[in-house]
């Protein structure tokens, strides 16, 4: 290749690592672009010396670089060039010996976890083939305020230094920072090229004309570049290397995506620490022997602190300067959630939670800020886009739309299908803005619309689950309510599933905030989905709350549908004594309101009441009234429960022929209404009855349909009290292998509903070649 040839290719190479295209070279360097064309094409003899010192400047070259770029214009001609050179232009060249920048921060002496993020960042490190490689590699390192990302960037970086041989550069470019004003690019890049060694007075004006020499000074280089606290993409892009063998590591409370679409960034995020690795970094803040004196307290503390890196710094601070103060007592200023953000503040802007959450939020657009001060007001723990809607009184689009940005921003965090969640700091903050903003948010009214948008949605839920039900009045949706719809029971009951602590924490909230009509009528709604999970503590939680809310209400009818539905957990829960006392009360109010259907419906608990403690006799007599009842109404569906109910209970006192008359006359009329509810209590009805005639076949056969349809509406309680008495059945016919099997389903879901049946079940198994201890099924009524 000729010297022409050569300093031409070496001109492109330069002038495409400086991001300048010809027209923009020729231009600042004072040639025309078909001068600059022949230069690149070898087809010129080399430019004179004044052009091939302003294209040296205009490619922001300096020293070796320099040096190299002038010797490709051929050795005569440098010689000469350099000759002319004026001594000032000669003072201004650097030293030929090059600076090695070392700008990493000190490292966090208690730095703990992060591990298998440690592991993935060195792992892209590992990735990149030494300086031949394609591309700079960039990890845009992302995690809400108060989650350690400078102090992973930082370590990570003192760990791998060793393998930076040409140097380290580090700028805080104060993305969220409390003055509200970011680094420039401009102001940036100068104090990287500064750190570089480059003259003030050889730096260009233009930032274009900056980037390119930082480029230059990087091309061929081992740097590592950490770029702290980045708010967007546009502050990083103008810092970034251009030709590989660097690499880049960009932390910034927002995602910036953009970064992973235009250079391949690798987005690695930051979540709060594992429990085990947040007791382990307050133990060592603390001090071992101290954390070991109080392990349960460190725990809660850490908890407390929801496992943020920051908060767990404050919160062991805070505990070292009073050595004296037990760490429970620590914990017990901790768990007042109004109060916490108080606790975790040291009176330091760069160690107070609110500060930084702060410094977050006064960057977001007034919708998204608006959305997170809402957010504060519901009930938690995560909500859906929906939802979102509703409380915002907004489009689901729209409230989507806020939602994301909002987790790009690590202020709230996306889970699985589609929820939406706070840790707990940042849910106290939002709390804490709710309350703050003034007239910008009106509070009541918010809570009423996310209240009825779950009222509405769990209604129109459980008449899926029982279409069967005798429903209540629910009040047209509130304007800005936007409830959400299903096609299918089973659709409706993986919702109820998705929102069942939602659901319980808005009983709660109706109840603090006096909606007391959402109170009592919420858990009216969860009635089906709280008993077929078999969730009776729960119910029998949100059921006292719903009576108390009734009672303000002065609700008579409420309050009678209410006592007869608190009765139902009681049972379940074998508090025979208290169900009883709502039942009397319940069928005292419905009397007084003249109900008859309510009446019958209490009598039908009440029949169950005394199976359960086996006073048959006067289960029959509660089942006949229910029955003369549900007839005078002209009650179909309370017809065919109210059989199914009397021929049970005539199973039980030992005339299983007459019970079964009684139950095949139900099976027709709830087949006839479409009760499949119904239809599956009334087989297992008869699977018991012919279970005591000896026909075991036909028992199993009746068993079996049972199955499906409970497992068909996800009825976990009944499935296993129709498996264990398959597995008698099954027994009895000299089958134990399915008897086995069938007792063994049971005891799972008996154990995993902690239902006290799994003793007796288990007796079974372990006394498989004895006699079966016999205790009385539960009733099997369709609904209670």
């Amino acid at each position: 290749m000729t010297e022409t040839a050569a300093f031409g290719a070496w001109l492109r190479s330069c002038r495409q690592s400086a991001g300048l295209s010809q027209e923009v070279l020729a231009e600042r360097a004072g040639l025309s672009v078909r001068a600059l064309r022949n230069l690149e094409r070898g087809r010129t003899g080399g430019p004179h010396a004044g052009s091939l010192h302003r294209l040296a400047d205009a490619l922001g070259l300096e020293g070796q670089a320099r040096a190299d770029f002038i010797a490709a214009a051929g050795r005569r001609q440098a010689r000469a060039t350099a000759m002319r050179r004026t001594p000032v232009e000669l003072a201004l060249q650097p030293a030929r010996r090059p600076i090695v920048p070392r700008q990493l921060p000190a490292a966090v002496s208690c730095f703990t976890g992060r591990d298998a993020e440690l592991a993935a960042l060195t792992g892209l490190l590992d990735a990149q083939p030494g300086v031949r490689a394609p591309t700079v590699v960039i990890s845009v390192v992302a995690g809400t305020a108060g989650v350690g990302k400078t102090a992973f960037a930082v370590h990570w970086a003192h760990q791998v230094a060793d393998r930076f041989p040409d140097g380290q550069l580090y700028v805080n470019l104060r993305g969220f920072d409390p003055s509200g004003l970011p680094v420039s690019p401009t102001e940036a890049i100068r104090g990287l090229l500064d750190a570089m060694g480059v003259p003030a007075e050889r730096i260009p004006a233009d930032l274009n004309a900056q980037a390119g020499l930082y480029r230059t000074l990087l091309a061929g280089k081992r740097m590592l570049v950490v770029l702290d606290n980045a708010r967007d993409d546009g502050q990083v892009r103008p810092l970034l290397p251009g030709s590989p063998g660097c690499m880049v590591v960009v932390t910034s409370r927002s995602q910036l995506p953009g970064l992973a679409v235009t250079e391949n960034a690798q987005m690695l995020n930051l979540d709060v620490l594992p429990d085990a690795d947040a007791w382990r970094m307050l133990a060592a803040r603390l001090g071992a022997r101290r954390a070991a004196a109080e392990p349960e307290a460190v725990t809660e503390i850490g908890e407390l602190c929801a496992r943020l890196p920051l908060a767990l710094a404050v919160g062991a601070t805070r505990a070292a300067t009073r050595p004296g103060l037990p760490l429970s007592a620590l914990a017990a200023e901790l768990r007042d959630a109004q109060s916490r953000l108080d606790v975790l503040d040291l009176g330091d802007e760069a160690a107070s939670l609110r500060a930084v959450f702060c410094w977050s939020t006064e960057q977001l657009s007034p919708e998204a800020g608006l959305m997170f001060r809402l957010l504060g007001l519901h009930p938690g723990p995560d909500i859906t886009a929906a939802a979102a809607a509703s409380l915002a009184a907004v489009p689901v689009s729209q409230a989507r739309k806020t939602l994301d940005t909002l987790a790009r921003a690590h202020l709230i965090t996306e889970g699985p299908k589609g929820r939406y969640a706070f840790h707990d700091l940042l849910r106290a903050y939002a709390a804490e803005q709710a309350h703050t903003a003034g007239a910008a948010i009106d509070r009541d009214t918010a809570i009423g619309r996310v209240l009825d948008h779950y009222l509405q949605t769990a209604y129109h839920a459980a008449l899926l689950l029982g279409p069967e039900r005798d429903r209540i009045a629910v009040p047209p949706p509130l304007r800005g309510v936007t409830p959400e719809r299903f096609t299918t029971a089973t659709e409706a009951m993986a919702w109820l599933e998705a929102e069942h602590k939602v659901l319980l924490a808005s009983v709660r909230l109706a109840a603090e905030t006096r909606f007391d009509s959402h109170a009592w009528q919420l858990p009216w709604a969860m009635r089906d989905f709280l008993d077929r999970r078999g969730h009776w503590h729960d119910w029998a939680a949100v059921q006292r709350t719903a009576l108390d809310a009734a009672r303000r209400l002065g609700d008579t009818a409420g309050q009678a549908v209410t006592c007869r539905l608190a009765a139902s957990p009681c049972l379940r829960l074998a508090d025979y004594d208290q169900a009883r006392t709502y039942l009397m009360t319940a069928l005292r109010l419905y009397r007084q309101l003249g109900d008859t259907v309510g009446q019958a419906r209490t009598h039908q608990v009440l029949s169950m009441t005394c199976d359960q403690q086996q006073r048959f006799s006067d289960s029959v007599h509660h089942d006949e009234q229910a029955l003369r009842l549900f007839q005078a109404a002209g009650h179909r569906a309370g017809q065919a429960h109210a059989l199914n109910a009397l021929g049970w209970t005539y199973i039980l006192l030992g005339d299983p022929r007459r019970g079964r008359t009684f139950c095949y006359r139900s099976l027709v009329l709830s087949a006839r209404l479409g009760d499949r509810v119904g239809v599956g209590h009334t087989w297992d009805s008869l699977g018991y009855a012919e279970h005591q005639l000896g026909r075991h076949a036909e028992a199993a056969a009746c068993y079996q349909r049972a199955l499906r349809f409970f497992r068909e509406f996800g009825s976990r309680f009944w499935e296993a009290e129709t498996l264990a008495r398959l597995g008698d059945t099954w027994y009895a016919s000299s089958d134990s292998p399915g008897a086995e099997q069938a007792w063994r389903q049971a005891l799972a879901i008996y154990e995993d509903l902690q239902h006290p049946d799994a003793a007796l079940v288990r007796s079974k198994l372990a006394s498989a070649h004895g006699q079966k201890r016999h205790e009385p099924p539960l009733s099997a009524h369709a609904s209670i």
